[in-house]
Formats: C-alpha cells, sequence, structure tokens
C-alpha cells in the first residue's frame, strides 16, 4: 500500500485510539462514513442500548478497497461530518486505520487487540454490509477473533439467512433477545438485531449533492 499522508486539517486526536478504562465494552464501527448519516447514527444507538457498550468508537476508514475512490471525500472532511452526527458521550471518533496503514479489518482487530487487551471489543456493521461480508480480507478470522453484532438496514433482513457469512456461522448465533451477554462472550458468536428504519443512504446523498 501506498505511504498515507496527513492533511493539514487532520488533528492529531484523530490519529489516536480514544481513552477507555479496562474492562469497557468497546463497540468497533468502521466505514469509509462517505459521507456519515442518521442511519449510521441509529446502529451506533442501538448497539449502546441494546448490546450495554460504554463507547462506539467510529473508525472512519482512508478507503473501503471493495470500492471506487472516484467519489471518496478527503479523510478530514469524513472525520469533521463524522463527529458532527456522532455527537453524544459515548461515540468517539479516531482514524487510527490511517496510522496502522491498512484498511482491513482483520489487521485492525488484531492491532487493537494488541494495543488493548484489557477491553473487550464488538465488530458493529449495518446488515447492508452482510451480504458482501465474505468478500472482505480474512472474514473468517475477524468473526473468529471478535464478537460481532449486525444492525438491521432497508432491504437487508433477508441476508441473515442467505449470506454466505450467516449460513457459516450460523451456530454461532446468539438469539437477539440475549444480546447484552455479547460483549462478554467468546468468539465466534454474533446477533442480528432489528430495529426501526432509516432509509438514508450515503449512495442517495452523493447523488443528491452530485
Amino acid at each position: 500500500m501506498s505511504p498515507i499522508t496527513f492533511g493539514p486539517g487532520l488533528c492529531g486526536d484523530w490519529l489516536k485510539l480514544p481513552h477507555a478504562e479496562p474492562g469497557n465494552r468497546i463497540g468497533i464501527f468502521g466505514g469509509s462514513f462517505n459521507p456519515p448519516h442518521s442511519g449510521h447514527r441509529l446502529v451506533a444507538e442501538t448497539v449502546i442500548k441494546r448490546l450495554g457498550l460504554d463507547q462506539v468508537w467510529w473508525f472512519v476508514t482512508p478507503g473501503n478497497p471493495l470500492k471506487s475512490h472516484a467519489e471518496l471525500a478527503p479523510l478530514e472532511s469524513r472525520l469533521r461530518m463524522t463527529r458532527a452526527v456522532a455527537d453524544h458521550p459515548r461515540m468517539k471518533i479516531t482514524a487510527y486505520e490511517a496510522v496502522l496503514g491498512t484498511p482491513y479489518t482483520a489487521k485492525t482487530i488484531v492491532a487493537l487487540r494488541a494495543k488493548c487487551p484489557s477491553l473487550r471489543f464488538v465488530w458493529v456493521m449495518g446488515a447492508d454490509n452482510l451480504g458482501s461480508f465474505h468478500r472482505w480480507q480474512d472474514w473468517r478470522t475477524i468473526v473468529g477473533s471478535v464478537p460481532v453484532a449486525i444492525v438491521d438496514r432497508p432491504g437487508a433482513s433477508l441476508s441473515t439467512v442467505s449470506s454466505p457469512m450467516a449460513k457459516a456461522f450460523e451456530r454461532y448465533r446468539l438469539p437477539e433477545e440475549e444480546a447484552k451477554l455479547l460483549p462478554d462472550m467468546e468468539p465466534p458468536i454474533w446477533t442480528f438485531l432489528h430495529t426501526p428504519l432509516d432509509r438514508t443512504s450515503s449512495t442517495d446523498l452523493r447523488n443528491s449533492r452530485a
């Protein structure tokens, strides 16, 4: 990968991991957030409430390796927009993947667990990513490394039964009513959380601005 350069507007605090106390339950919510929107915020609010998380760390990635970067806004811009959307005492913003020099979730999780062994991490994602999750690098390793919480998104409910990930790890699915146990369980373990749906999408927002 080419070296990542940091623009003058990139706040030093964004290049660090947020502070957390030993034993804290931390949701890792990664994405390009291009742009962030109310649907993303709903995902973060849902896992805080339903999983009893102490914090959700929004990992604003330098870029999704599975998507074109032609319409990708600068990292600094996406961080500022994400900060505005994630205005909540339990939500923190970081560009730490830029420091790690990787856009790959599996490598990020390895680094986080090594750096913060006292924290209980949960990988958080919207269900709209579940259908393509098997295309992520080392996707089985991700599920085997940390508990995974998947939050419903418009048009994505069927992916809980049809996606390769859901089929491969079907016997490790935690019933939704037991979701609060998830952060303290050993992987592989995952759950699907239903919630009122917000139909806002980054694609639609980009198209409307264009």
